[in-house]
């Protein structure tokens, strides 16, 4: 099947009643990356989401929670075994806002310790999304010293938006990474700017859906979400829209293998 739309970052996983909105995505036309955000949840999300060929479900080890404690040493370890062999991982990274910045070594460690496992069973197509406060160096700095940058490695890496620096942006081009934009992102200036200056190949959509963990969201809404992106960048880059969906889209279907 051929897909129209495809949703880069989700938590599918975390919706009300996930099994049937990946149901009525297939029928859609949108694809998914779902991604869990504790190990534990990832399990649960192969077992519920497994069957829908339409979703591509991650690794995800989020540092919110390692941040809170819900994750420690053991959830690290049980991240880096599903890694072994997944084509998918995310949400992972690093988050130095104020409000999670305490934990900072505890999150590198962590990053570290699952971005080495993915440059040491190299898994051909895999693709990371990575979530990046205030921490887009540190990130790359991660994933050069692993070698999981630019045209020789095996991996693609996503900023889950991307709220860093221009010197950070620049930096992020030039390893060959990807942004995924979603709303948020475009609600400011830089934002924007940020979106219209990204090469057209090197540019996904996502929704980071849903607004609040484990609530109601619809298939429609994620599609909804995911057009008003693309009106969006069609504008600020001035781009014929459907042109640029295509682009995208195609980026999207090499990305995810569906």
């Amino acid at each position: 099947m051929t897909y129209c739309l495809y949703d880069m970052h989700c938590h599918l996983d975390r919706i009300f009643d996930a099994e049937r909105v990946a149901a009525e995505a297939e029928e859609r036309g949108l694809a998914i990356f779902c991604a869990p955000v504790t190990p534990a949840g990832t399990l649960a999300a192969r077992r519920a989401l497994g069957r829908h060929v339409n979703v591509c479900v991650g690794v995800g080890l989020h540092p919110w929670w390692i941040d809170s404690g819900e994750c420690g040493e053991q959830e690290v370890l049980q991240a880096a075994r599903l890694i072994a062999d997944a084509r998918f991982v995310g949400e992972v990274g690093l988050d130095f806002g104020r409000a999670h910045v305490g934990s900072r070594e505890a999150q590198v460690a962590a990053f570290e310790r699952l971005i080495r496992d993915c440059a040491e069973r190299s898994v051909p197509g895999r693709v990371l999304s990575v979530h990046a406060v205030r921490s887009s160096g540190e990130i790359l700095d991660v994933l050069e010293r692993c070698g999981l940058t630019g045209t020789g490695s095996d991996a693609s890496c996503i900023f889950h938006w991307f709220s860093g620096t221009s010197d950070e942006l620049a930096r992020l081009r030039c390893a060959g990474c990807y942004v995924s934009v979603n709303p948020m992102m475009l609600s400011t200036k830089r934002g924007r700017e940020y979106a219209r200056i990204m090469p057209v190949d090197r540019i996904l959509l996502e929704t980071d859906a849903p607004p609040g963990l484990d609530t109601p969201y619809t298939a429609g809404e994620i599609a909804a979400a995911l057009e008003t992106v693309l009106d969006t960048l069609a504008e600020i880059r001035h781009a014929d829209r459907a042109e640029l969906a295509r682009r995208i889209a195609d980026t999207s279907a090499r990305l995810l293998g569906i």
